[in-house]
């Protein structure tokens, strides 16, 4: 059932470049993405598991964006406008739901990466927290584009992308890791009637993979040749491709 929002969101994301108003797609894609992975963390690990996810990411999402909104705290001076669904105190609540659409992709994919490592745990909050910042490389740029928020002090910036601030991508790396250290530590699959032992973790794992992976291909392409913003595209390829490609390697070479 996971597969279904998923096919629903690349849907609706091929379809954002080609339509005039993409205010509705980027809330439906949102909504979708959140369905996803929350159905997700729910039915491999547990009720709880979906709890604390949409309460650390979802829940601490908000809370950060209002902080953020009204202090320039810890990204910078910025403001949303009203084009994409109701606001609470000046924070769409759409974007909170956001945070848990990329935060549990992110998660599992540093599973993968950090099961080799020394010290797995603190491997995979990193890769964790960097995975789901880099993806800010791509967002910031695109919806600042689109008109959907905008920052007051926008300088010093990276190349190519002058209206996004240096500050805010240090901030989504602060609060990604703060989040991914914040949520289940464990991998391990519950024994239940629906997920027996003998299925693989990867098998079970595999559409929030295949979210990560298409979200970074798709994201490329997109800002590459339909969006025009061959900058993002760049800086986007590089810093979620440090996850995204040994991903996708370690999955083509097995775990």
């Amino acid at each position: 059932m996971i597969w279904l929002p998923l096919g629903a969101l690349v849907v609706t994301q091929v379809a954002y470049p080609l339509v005039p108003d993409r205010a509705p797609l980027v809330v439906a894609t949102v909504l979708l993405g959140f369905t996803a992975s929350v159905g997700h963390a729910a039915v491999t690990r547990g009720a709880r598991a979906g709890a604390t996810l949409v309460a650390v990411t979802a829940g601490g999402g908000l809370l950060v964006e209002l902080l953020g909104v009204h202090t320039g705290v810890p990204f910078g001076r910025y403001h949303y406008s009203g084009a994409i669904g109701p606001r609470l105190y000046g924070v769409p609540l759409v974007i909170a739901l956001a945070w848990t659409w990329m935060a549990w992709p992110a998660w599992l994919a540093a599973g993968v990466l950090a099961k080799r490592t020394a010290a797995p745990i603190a491997a995979r909050i990193a890769l964790a927290g960097l995975g789901l910042a880099a993806w800010d490389l791509f967002l910031d740029p695109q919806m600042v584009a689109e008109g959907y928020w905008r920052w007051d002090h926008p300088q010093p910036g990276l190349p190519g992308v002058p209206a996004v601030p240096l500050t805010n991508y240090l901030g989504w790396l602060g609060v990604a890791t703060a989040m991914a250290a914040a949520l289940p530590r464990t991998a391990a699959l519950p024994h239940t009637a629906a997920l027996p032992r003998a299925q693989p973790e990867r098998r079970t794992d595999a559409p929030m993979l295949a979210l990560y992976l298409w979200t970074y291909g798709a994201s490329v392409l997109a800002h590459a040749a339909f969006l025009h913003l061959p900058a993002s595209a760049a800086w986007g390829a590089l810093g979620m491709g440090l996850v995204a490609i040994p991903l996708a390697v370690r999955l083509c070479t097995g775990w």
